[in-house]
């Protein structure tokens, strides 16, 4: 059995992925999101931020 941080886990599996999204996450998507020319909905999850920041990682060639 292999220890996974929450970094790692799918975020619809977190126990917090339901709270609001963090200031940082909200941050980073809207710093993300000027470089995709998109907008960012209002009241996102923490799971949907994450979600959303993956995506716009991908668009954009940030990250990983």
């Amino acid at each position: 059995m292999t220890d996974q941080s929450n970094a790692e886990k799918d975020p619809s599996d977190w126990t917090t992925g339901d709270e609001p999204a963090t200031g940082a996450q909200e941050s980073y998507l809207h710093t993300l999101a000027g470089e995709a020319n998109e907008e960012v909905p209002d009241g996102l999850t923490k799971a949907e931020a994450s979600q959303k920041i993956d995506e716009l990682q991908e668009e954009t060639g940030r990250g990983r």
